[in-house]
C-alpha cells in the first residue's frame, strides 16, 4: 500500500482509512484506488471490526482525477471503472462494517467511495453529489447503482441527470448520510458509533451485512430464506452462547469473534 496517499491506522478494534492527497482534493488515481483496496486486506488480517474512511485537508474525495483521465481511451476508462468497482465491492464483501466520514467534498468518485461503505455521517460542510454528466461522462464507480439503491430511483435520476452539488442538510434529508456533525465532531462521534458496533458479536456483525448485501437484489421469500440460514448459523458460535449467558446473568458480554 502506499504511505503517500493512503494512510491507516489501527486503533484495537477500530481502523482508520485516510486518502491523502489533500493537494489534489483527494482525488481518486489508479494508486489510490489500490492503496484502498490493500487497506480492506489489512483490515481483514488485522481482524478489524469496524473501519472508518475520512479524506485529509477540507476534501473527503472530490472525484476522479479529472487530469489522468482527459486521455483515455474507451478501453482504458472502462479498465479505470472495473478498478474502482473491485475497490467498492472489497469494501461490501469484507466482514465488518465501514463508515464514512465526509469532512467535505464527497463527488464524483468520493459520492461513490461513500456509497461503497455500509453507512455515511457528514460534516456541515460536507458537498456531495454525482456531476459526471458535466464532463459528458457519467458514473463508474457504482454510482447509479448504489446510489439509487441508497435514496430510491427518482432521486439518483435527478442527482446523476442534473449533476446538481447538494449539502449535508439535504443529503440527510434524503437518506443519503445518516447524520450530520460539526466539523470538529465528526471524527469523535464515527468513532463513537464504530466503537458500539465493535462491542457487539463479529460474527453476528457480519452475517447481517452479507444478508443485508446479498438480499438487496433477492425477491422478499429468498432474501427472508438467507436471513434464516443466517440466523441459524450465529448458533455454531461460541459468541452466541456467551451473549445469551451474559444476557441472562445480567453482565457484560467478552465476545472473541469465534
Amino acid at each position: 500500500m502506499s504511505e503517500d496517499v493512503i494512510l491507516l491506522e489501527h486503533d484495537g478494534p477500530i481502523s482508520v482509512v485516510t486518502v491523502n492527497r489533500p493537494d489534489k482534493l483527494n482525488a481518486l488515481n489508479r494508486d489510490v484506488l489500490e492503496g484502498l483496496g490493500k487497506a480492506v486486506e489489512a483490515c481483514v488480517a488485522n481482524q478489524t471490526r469496524c473501519m472508518i474512511v475520512t479524506g485529509a485537508g477540507k476534501a473527503f474525495v472530490a472525484g476522479a482525477d479529472i487530469a489522468a483521465m482527459r486521455e483515455f481511451t474507451p478501453e482504458q476508462a472502462a479498465e479505470f471503472a472495473s478498478l474502482g468497482h473491485r475497490v467498492g465491492h472489497a469494501m461490501e464483501a469484507a466482514p465488518f462494517p465501514i463508515v464514512a466520514a465526509i469532512n467535505g467534498f464527497a463527488l464524483g468518485g468520493g459520492c461513490e467511495l461513500a456509497l461503497a461503505c455500509d453507512f455515511a455521517f457528514a460534516s456541515t460542510k460536507a458537498k456531495l453529489g454525482q456531476p459526471e454528466v458535466n464532463l459528458a461522462v457519467i458514473p463508474g464507480f457504482g454510482g447509479t447503482q448504489r446510489l439509487l439503491r441508497r435514496v430510491g430511483l427518482a432521486m439518483a435520476r435527478e442527482l446523476v441527470y442534473t449533476g446538481k452539488m447538494i449539502d449535508a442538510a439535504e443529503a440527510l434529508r434524503i437518506g443519503l448520510v445518516n447524520a450530520v456533525f460539526e466539523p470538529d465532531q465528526l471524527m469523535a462521534e464515527a468513532k463513537k458509533t464504530a466503537a458500539l458496533i465493535a462491542s457487539k458479536g463479529p460474527f453476528a456483525i457480519a452475517a447481517a451485512k452479507k444478508v443485508f448485501n446479498e438480499g438487496a437484489d433477492l425477491p422478499l421469500a429468498k432474501a427472508n430464506e438467507a436471513e434464516i440460514a443466517a440466523f441459524g448459523s450465529c448458533f455454531t458460535t461460541s459468541d452466541q452462547k456467551e451473549g445469551m449467558a451474559a444476557f441472562v446473568e445480567k453482565r457484560e458480554a467478552k465476545f472473541t469473534g469465534r
